[in-house]
């Protein structure tokens, strides 16, 4: 008897970050029986926010149901808050899939579609404050589950999640050779990657280089929060 496919949809959009996505995607694409979907609008090339171009396998339209949505996070995220038919998908195919999940700040993205409503979950650091507005409740780690919510941390972290949920689709083993074939065993050269550990000028470095995005990306959050309220009473 044939073993029933795992459906796993990734969406990618103009200026993500293209980490956030082929992070993940080289661990659940090697999962025995997954059936991956790379989706957006049209099936246009859609560039990364530092210019890398993706292929689309199919539209939001003609998607089918999804055992797993994942959304990856970057600049774009911001414009995909505002974006109706985007966080319309996400809500319609988030309130039927087995696991509804994210990377960095596309944890924002599941927020604004009211997918993360008393739930626990990672975003990127300079970003996590942002998470209470939709009544979501910021961790510190490179992981997070909460029931059927699987969230990962900032960037990198999405290599760490896409193992993780490898090994709830198909079992440690399974995973376990994927990290190997992918030969996952991290020794960074510097000790800067978390703003624990990174020296604090490194720290107010990066937040005076992103001030800018950070400003219009809690802007964005805000205005979706408020559609989130005005929306509540005649969702009741």
């Amino acid at each position: 008897m044939e073993q029933k496919k795992t459906v796993i949809g990734m969406l990618i959009f103009p200026k993500m970050t293209q980490l956030d996505f082929t992070g993940p995607f080289e661990a659940l694409a090697r999962v025995p029986n997954a059936e991956m979907h790379v989706i957006w609008k049209t099936l246009d090339p859609v560039r990364s926010d530092t210019g890398l171009a993706f292929l689309p396998s199919t539209t939001i339209a003609q998607c089918p149901p999804l055992d797993v949505i994942c959304v990856p996070g970057g600049p774009g995220q911001i414009e995909l808050m505002d974006d109706p038919e985007i966080i319309a998908f996400v809500r319609d195919m988030g309130r039927r899939a087995k696991y509804v999940t994210s990377v960095c700040t596309g944890a924002l993205v599941l927020g604004a579609a009211g997918l993360l409503d008393g739930y626990e979950a990672a975003t990127h650091w300079m970003s996590a404050e942002q998470l209470p507005l939709f009544n979501a409740k910021p961790v510190a780690k490179r992981i997070v589950v909460d029931r059927n919510r699987i969230t990962g941390g900032g960037v990198t972290a999405g290599i760490d999640f896409g193992l993780y949920l490898a090994g709830q689709l198909a079992g440690e083993e399974a995973a376990c050779r994927i990290q190997l074939f992918l030969e996952y065993d991290p020794a960074p050269p510097f000790n800067s990657g978390s703003p624990r550990s990174a020296p604090a000028a490194i720290v107010q470095g990066v937040r005076e280089w992103a001030a800018n995005m950070l400003e219009r990306r809690w802007a964005a959050s805000r205005r979706a929060a408020e559609r989130m309220k005005a929306a509540a009473p005649a969702a009741r």
